[in-house]
Order: C-alpha cells, then sequence, then structure tokens
C-alpha cells in the first residue's frame, strides 16, 4: 500500500469434520496446546497429526441442516422481534433492505449457486459443541502448494451475522490462490458478547490447528473482521495477547496470524451506544447484547488498547490494518481512527486505510459485485502475498471478476441501503 491508494488516506504503523459426520469423535478437539514462548506442544506423547478431510455430505444430509438451520432461525427472529417491538423506525428499515435486497438479488443468486454447488467450497464444517460453531471454507482451484489463510469473522449488528454472508469475499480471494474460512457464531438473543467472542476464538483455534488438512499453511494465518465481525475479532485478538503475555496455556497462538484486517468495525462502545440508539439498534437491545452498561468498556479493543495494565500485551500483536469508508454512516470511520491511534500510541504495529466516500457496504457488497479492479481486495491481496513474487505476478495477471449486477441497481442499491 503506500502512493498507489491514490484518494485513500494512510497512516503508518507505530482439518476438520463436516457436518455430516458429527460424531462425537468427530467434535474432538487435538490435544494442543501453546506454551508462553509461542512453540506448538502435544500433551502425552506420540507425534502431532491432523485427520484428512472427510468426505463431503450428501445431498440428504445437506437439506436436513439447511432445515435445521431455517428451524433455528426463525425461532431466534421472533424472539429477537420481542425484544425490538415494532415501530416506524424499524418498519422503514425492514422496508429498505428488502428494497436493498431485491436490487442485488442477480449476484445473490450467481454467488448462492457457487455457494451450494461449487465442489471447492466446504459448508458447515464443524469446529465445537454449540449449534453455530460451523464454519465455511473457501478452496483455491490449485491446493498442491499450501496456501494462505484468511479466517474471516462476519459481520451482522451482533444479531444477524451469519458465515454465509461471506461467500462473495471467500470467493474473490478463492480465486487469487487464498483459503478463506468464514466463522459463524452464537449471535443475539441466543448469546451475548462473551459467547460471540468464545465462539470466534475457538473457530480460530480450529483453523491455526487443522487448515494444513485443506491445504492451507498454518504459518501464513490472517484474521479479518467486518463490521460487528471486526468488534468482535479485535477482541478476540487483545484477549488472546493478554492471556499469551501472562503465560496462559492456550490452544493457538497469536504466532501464526500474519495480520488481522478489520473492515467497518466499531472498537469503543462507549462512544457508539448512542450512535446505534439514533439508527434503530436501542440502548436497551444493545446493552442486554453487551451484557450491561458496566461491560462496555471491558469490550471496547480501543480502550484496552489505552490501558496501561496491558502493555506488555501490545507486543504480541501481528500487524493490524483497518479499512474503513469515510461515507459510512452506520459505524463512522473515526471509529478506525481512533483505534489506529490507540495502537500505535501503545507501540503496535498499525495502519490505517480510508476509502473516500464509501459507504458500511459499498467496500463489502457493491464494489465486489460491481466487478472490474476491487480495490479493498487488490489491497488485501497485497499484503497477503508480499514477498510471493509469483503469487503477486499471477495475481498482476489474472482476470478482472465479470460485473454481477448492473450499474444502476448498483447505485439506487447505495442510495436505499439501511446500513
Amino acid at each position: 500500500m503506500g502512493s498507489d491508494l491514490g484518494r485513500r488516506a494512510t497512516a503508518g504503523s507505530g482439518a476438520g469434520t463436516d457436518s455430516s459426520a458429527a460424531g462425537d469423535s468427530d467434535l474432538e478437539r487435538p490435544f494442543l496446546w501453546w506454551g508462553s514462548s509461542g512453540s506448538l506442544r502435544r500433551r502425552g506423547s506420540g507425534d502431532l497429526s491432523f485427520k484428512p478431510p472427510p468426505r463431503r455430505q450428501s445431498f440428504r444430509q445437506e437439506m436436513g441442516h439447511a432445515a435445521a438451520e431455517t428451524y433455528l432461525i426463525t425461532r431466534l427472529t421472533i424472539i429477537l422481534l420481542q425484544y425490538l417491538g415494532v415501530g416506524y423506525r424499524w418498519i422503514s428499515r425492514f422496508l429498505a433492505l428488502g428494497f436493498y435486497a431485491v436490487l442485488l438479488m442477480p449476484g445473490f443468486i450467481q454467488v448462492g449457486y457457487y455457494y451450494f454447488f461449487s465442489k471447492h467450497v466446504r459448508r458447515s464444517v464443524i469446529y465445537g459443541e454449540q449449534p453455530r460453531n460451523r464454519l465455511d471454507l473457501y478452496l483455491p482451484l490449485d491446493t498442491s502448494t499450501p496456501k494462505p489463510v484468511v479466517a474471516f469473522v462476519t459481520g451482522g449488528a451482533w444479531i444477524i451475522g451469519y458465515k454465509a454472508w461471506g461467500a462473495l469475499l471467500g470467493k474473490r480471494l478463492a480465486e487469487r490462490d487464498v483459503i478463506v474460512a468464514c466463522i459463524d457464531y452464537r449471535n443475539f438473543p441466543q448469546g451475548t458478547i462473551s459467547d460471540m467472542i468464545k465462539d470466534a476464538s475457538q473457530g480460530i483455534s480450529y483453523i491455526c490447528n487443522n487448515v494444513a488438512s485443506y491445504g492451507g499453511d498454518p504459518n501464513r494465518i490472517h484474521l479479518m473482521g467486518q463490521s460487528a465481525g471486526a468488534h468482535i475479532a479485535a477482541c478476540v485478538l487483545l484477549d488472546q495477547a493478554v492471556k499469551q503475555s501472562k503465560g496462559e496455556k492456550t490452544t493457538w497462538s497469536l504466532s501464526q496470524i500474519k495480520t488481522y484486517f478489520g473492515l467497518s468495525g466499531g472498537y469503543n462502545l462507549l462512544k457508539l451506544v448512542d450512535h446505534f440508539h439514533n439508527r434503530g439498534l436501542y440502548r436497551r437491545i444493545f446493552l442486554s447484547i453487551m451484557e450491561g452498561e458496566e461491560s462496555l468498556r471491558l469490550f471496547s479493543p480501543e480502550l484496552t488498547a489505552r490501558d496501561k495494565s496491558v502493555e506488555p500485551a501490545i507486543s504480541y500483536l501481528p500487524q493490524i490494518i483497518l479499512f474503513h469508508g469515510t461515507g459510512d454512516y452506520s459505524i463512522p470511520s473515526i471509529a478506525s481512527e481512533d483505534f489506529a491511534n490507540a495502537l500505535k500510541s501503545a507501540g503496535a504495529q498499525a495502519r490505517l486505510v480510508l476509502y473516500e466516500g464509501k459507504t458500511h457496504t459499498d467496500l463489502f457488497l457493491q464494489d465486489p459485485l460491481r466487478g472490474g479492479r476491487d480495490e479493498l481486495l487488490e489491497d488485501i491481496i497485497s499484503v497477503i502475498h508480499a514477498g510471493d513474487a509469483v503469487a503477486l505476478a499471477k495475481h498482476a495477471t489474472a482476470p478482472q471478476a465479470r460485473r454481477l449486477v448492473p450499474e444502476w441497481q448498483l447505485k439506487l442499491a447505495h442510495e436505499i441501503s439501511p446500513f
């Protein structure tokens, strides 16, 4: 990244088990832990080994799983509506969301076809015992050599997050020889923020310990989160750093995480609670998600980074790159600016990339659906493949992605987006 960012502003630096085979043995965790020195250790004797990727699910098993998830989401939606109530603000937003989805439907259908029918997508790999402890894997065409990996935590206002939301990102990065693992986690009201952080950390642990079975390089893993997922992933990152600085045993190590990419995230909840309330995520609901007003500081990564008591943990963090659009009204770009400044003040290697005029969904949805050159994708690839001349040359000569949605629909979606 650098001068080629154009109008964007930058700040300097300061495998597993499918649900089709969900027996008791499939849910066993590897007997691994990371010591304070960062070395991989095994409890007991014997060589470190992983189970090979299992066979794919049958169509009947896939349909059964889809039906179970549909029931779960429907039940959670009913519970959620009891919290939200019915008012003008939510009705107007639901109508805008419906129109927005219709406008982008040509792209959603094509991405959905890829998600459900591509042999390079491994859906609903189990990483834990909770109902939402699943992840989707997007695999490159060529897995003859170990590939870099992106562990992605999806957004969704801590309420409607779902692993399939990362299908477009997974497709685009897999086309550039990157394995993508989209982590699902419990949403509110099924769980609160502590549950979400726990699930995300467990998903990252699974990836670190098992991705080699799918052709990934366990020493080239990058963590990424978008919106609420960026907040959750940042919480996981700092929590893991604190644990390692104290010498606690953990099932994965930050030494495996080369970069954290935070996309359109919010990192100081004290500053955002009123903003979210005014945009329809009412204070009462938000505080329930965050386990009370007294916990807002605890789950604010920006404030954690400024806390002098966690200074020893900062050195464990990987390089951190925060992406944000200046036209984002769901979470203003100042949220990423403040977090970047807090990290740099604490001694972390952090960088901020701002995209002029981009909204909360432009970078993640509209721009990739537009086809052609994707600024965000280019910036991510330049970091992931840094130092790999062959991969960068292959990326430079790769054909540009084709358009999935007509331009007039994308422009209209930009204007009426409820996000």
